[in-house]
């Protein structure tokens, strides 16, 4: 009589089914129960055209990363297990100078890694300090120590920061406040005062280095009206930690109301980048020249000094 009984799989093999369901249940469970926090590696929520892409990428690198320690720990663990010795072994084991196949694979594969990254933030990067497209708004940020100075060159106002009171009842309301358009394509030209400072608006998720005489400029689209904090990224000094300033994103039309703000207190012009720490112009004779950066159709009349702080 033909036994109706089936025959059971190996137990290895029962084990092994049963350890990759688990895995995927457990990825699953995790996958699932990720918060926005969490879905973007812990990054601030971006508010910008770029901030997907720059998440988006951030987040990548670090899954591939992971991929690659957990199979370099699998190789190790692997090694380690498989060719421990034992307790009838005698004398050293085989030895091998070398294994051509596993040299080049690990050869390769990094390489085309590193490449593979490279190119991913190249291409990252040049969307980042793309300036070609023509601006709708263009922000001087002048850093010095330390705060922060803006001139709004299309509206052709400034505004001047001067350095937070953190013995103020409240130092948030002491500090500059930075005022863009929403849905509205910003570029910054960065020039310094004194020293090398950073402007990085946190939630921006990019930042660049104010250096001094040389411009450096980025461009951002805000995409989310609100109030962001900014700061300086670059130790600068004794106060360094009180060089803040806050971002509010704005409808365009209470932006330009806050332009026309500006120009009924005076402050119009073009405040200079031309100043020492003091606030001095250096050579005050021909301050066009020792400009880093002056806006096309702006001259000596143009330019203000007492108005720096």
């Amino acid at each position: 009589m033909k036994s109706t009984r089936r025959s059971q799989p190996p137990r290895g093999r029962r084990h092994r089914k049963v350890g990759f369901a688990a895995l995927i249940g457990l990825s699953a469970l995790v996958l699932t129960g990720c918060t926005p926090v969490e879905k973007r590696g812990y990054l601030p929520d971006g508010v910008t055209n770029l901030s997907k892409e720059i998440e988006d990428f951030w987040v990548s690198s670090w899954v591939w990363a992971l991929a690659v320690g957990v199979l370099v720990w699998g190789l190790i663990l692997y090694c380690v297990v498989r060719y421990r010795r034992k307790k009838t072994d005698v004398g050293l084991p085989p030895q091998l100078a070398y294994n051509v196949p596993i040299e080049i694979l690990y050869t390769v594969v990094p390489i085309f890694m590193v490449a593979v990254l490279f190119g991913k933030t190249v291409e990252l990067e040049n969307k980042m300090l793309d300036t070609s497209q023509k601006a709708d708004v263009t922000v001087n940020v002048v850093a010095k120590q330390w705060s922060w100075d803006f001139n709004y060159v299309n509206a052709k106002v400034y505004d001047a920061g001067v350095q937070a009171d953190m013995s103020a009842p409240n130092p948030e309301e002491t500090i500059p406040t930075l005022y863009l358009p929403v849905n509205k394509r910003v570029e910054f030209v960065l020039t310094s005062r004194d020293v090398i400072h950073t402007f990085w608006v946190i939630q921006f998720l990019q930042k660049m280095d104010v250096i001094p005489g040389k411009v450096n400029k980025f461009a951002v689209t805000p995409t989310q009206i609100g109030t962001y904090q900014g700061k300086c990224a670059e130790l600068c000094g004794a106060y360094h930690s009180q060089m803040l300033f806050n971002v509010k994103v704005v409808s365009e039309a209470n932006y330009n109301k806050k332009m026309e703000q500006l120009r009924q207190r005076g402050q119009t012009g073009f405040l200079s980048n031309a100043l020492d720490r003091n606030g001095s112009e250096i050579v005050p004779k021909d301050a066009a020249k020792l400009q880093q950066f002056l806006p096309q159709g702006t001259d000596n009349s143009d330019i203000v000094t007492e108005g720096a702080k």
